[in-house]
């Protein structure tokens, strides 16, 4: 089992979460899809909890911040400093939405968008490491940005993470950006009807299966299962108009 209690290295997604209109709706649907349970919540850190699968944590789920923010999905990379990678970020033409703030003695975020609007977070770890299971039905599996111009997002990932790319034979422009020799997520262009910007990625046991449930809870399909070289693969939209994809490992 992939587990993981110490923080990650720079670079690395290293977490994610979801900004919900309906809290409890939102952890019904992900539980029962994903065999989530719940901890935290507490009104002093703004109603934040986590999601575990097997008791370790895999994702985090919290309120939306304005009134016309849509339900969505988050992207966390890790980093040592959080004020010198907002910085850098900055001087690489992007946009820092939230400074880095600390979270009590969990440790310390920042929201940013890359040059073509691309939203993603930062996390420096402290007591909070990030998720502590990965690759594993339920928890995350890829995190993939769909960009309209991949070279030009290749170059900002690279000035802020000093990411290296890695083209995947057959499927240009996708690349997978890393920092040493292990593969970390990759990046490609925008596809007509598919949504754009970071996206996550959940192992499942059966991707059918897990299709099937999303619809019978009233969700949507965007891309259908198809087998790839990686697992067999789909795109969905929960209820509330987020997209994520699962992947049968």
């Amino acid at each position: 089992m992939p587990t993981r209690d110490t923080p990650w290295p720079a670079g690395t997604p290293c977490w994610i979460d979801y900004a919900a209109r309906d809290i409890e709706a939102t952890k019904e649907f992900y539980g029962r899809l994903l065999g989530w349970t719940w901890s935290g919540g507490e009104p002093e850190f703004g109603g934040y909890t986590n999601a575990e699968k097997d008791g370790r944590r895999v994702a985090g789920l919290g309120p939306l911040m304005g009134e016309d923010d849509q339900p969505s999905w988050t992207t966390y990379f890790a980093t040592d400093d959080a004020a010198a990678t907002a910085t850098r970020i900055r001087e690489a033409g992007g946009t820092v939405l939230v400074e880095p703030m600390e979270v009590g003695p969990s440790g310390t975020f920042a929201i940013a968008l890359d040059p073509q609007g691309s939203a993603f977070g930062l996390w420096q770890a402290a007591e909070h490491t990030g998720a502590q299971l990965v690759n594993e039905p339920g928890a995350l599996v890829w995190n993939e940005a769909a960009v309209a111009d991949p070279d030009a997002a290749q170059a900002f990932y690279t000035a802020v993470f000093g990411f290296a790319w890695d083209p995947v034979e057959g499927m240009a422009p996708y690349a997978t950006f890393r920092t040493d020799d292990r593969p970390l997520g990759g990046l490609g262009r925008t596809e007509p009807g598919l949504p754009s910007g970071w996206a996550v990625c959940f192992a499942v046991s059966s991707t059918d299966e897990t299709v099937a449930a999303v619809e019978a809870q009233g969700g949507k399909v965007l891309h259908p299962a198809e087998d790839t070289e990686f697992g067999r693969f789909a795109v969905v939209e929960d209820p509330w108009g987020a997209a994520f994809s699962v992947m049968q490992i």
